[in-house]
């Protein structure tokens, strides 16, 4: 999926590392647990890969931005990571279950300022750290309205798209958008990757969502139903709250914060009997139709299939 900037990739791993690097040994294990713990890279490859079809590509430019990107992203989780008090991710121990969850935030808070700092030394200018900004407070109000609603059996599909728009979604729009603007992308190709990397980041979304209800815990490396077990509804429980015959068991469950395992696999197997997984992902599929419809025709052949490749992904992915 990514061949095309592999070499890229391999460089900003090591630009991680050593972004998180600090002479404080504790620090530097936690930095350095958290930025080689796995992970698709998706942020930073769309970002390289968007920057990759301007005219004014630079490697050396386009790097630092990636990795802040990266940096943000794994910030995020570590946050999120003790707010669910998850203990593993990606099939790796958690920082909060490693270590505690005052040095899981600390050190959360410590690779934000990290890629903060890969911004002001990359000398983007003020629209670039604006962005950054507004895609850190959209994340954090995803979260407020996520949490607000926990254990309520809420079925207002304009609330999860909302919620999932500023959790994932405004993410890789920026990723996409700032890679094309850093490489120098027309304005309207730019604006024509942001708009893809909207809709690949509502699929992704809503693809998490499905696996969450329909794979094991080995297969997505987190618990399986965890989303339900925590209190948050997605778009297969919506459905499934509106056309299930046991919608009124269903709702008695994810409404209950002390649900036992049997009331989780429960509620799976309810939501499973209905046709919200279908529902779900036919909604992904139309977003994904439309990212892979709007990639400009400008772009360089590989890179062009490379943005295909990754709707593709995305659709098809079952981890």
């Amino acid at each position: 999926m990514f061949d095309v900037i592999q070499s890229d990739l391999e460089l900003l791993n090591e630009g991680l590392i050593g972004a998180v690097s600090s002479s404080v040994e504790l620090v530097n294990e936690v930095g350095t647990h958290l930025v080689t713990a796995g992970g698709k890279r998706i942020r930073p490859a769309l970002c390289l890969l968007s920057a990759r079809g301007g005219q004014d590509f630079s490697l050396e430019k386009i790097l630092p931005l990636a990795e802040a990107l990266e940096l943000i992203h794994t910030a995020s989780l570590v946050h999120d990571d003790v707010i669910d008090e998850a203990g593993t991710r990606r099939g790796e121990p958690t920082a909060n279950a490693k270590w505690d969850n005052q040095i899981a935030i600390l050190g959360g808070d410590y690779i934000f300022a990290k890629a903060f700092m890969l911004i002001a030394e990359g000398g983007y200018g003020d629209y670039v750290s604006k962005r950054l900004a507004e895609l850190v407070c959209n994340l954090s109000v995803g979260e407020i309205i996520q949490d607000h609603t926990i254990y309520q059996a809420v079925m207002d599909l304009d609330n999860y798209y909302n919620r999932i728009q500023k959790k994932t979604a405004d993410f890789l729009e920026i990723c996409c958008e700032l890679g094309g603007l850093v490489g120098g992308l027309s304005k309207v190709d730019t604006e024509k990757l942001a708009e893809y990397g909207h809709c690949i980041g509502m699929a992704f979304q809503i693809t998490d969502d499905v696996l969450d209800i329909m794979q094991t815990s080995e297969q997505i490396g987190k618990p399986a139903g965890n989303d339900i077990r925590q209190g948050i509804v997605t778009l297969p429980v919506i459905h499934a709250l509106n056309v299930s015959p046991d919608a009124g068991e269903l709702a008695d469950i994810v409404t209950n914060p002390e649900m036992t395992s049997q009331m989780v696999n429960r509620a799976l197997n309810i939501v499973r009997a209905t046709d919200g997984v279908e529902v779900a992902k036919a909604k992904a599929d139309e977003y994904l139709d439309r990212a892979r419809s709007i990639i400009p025709d400008s772009l360089p052949t590989d890179i062009r299939e490379a943005f295909v490749q990754v709707a593709d992904f995305i659709g098809n992915r079952d981890f």
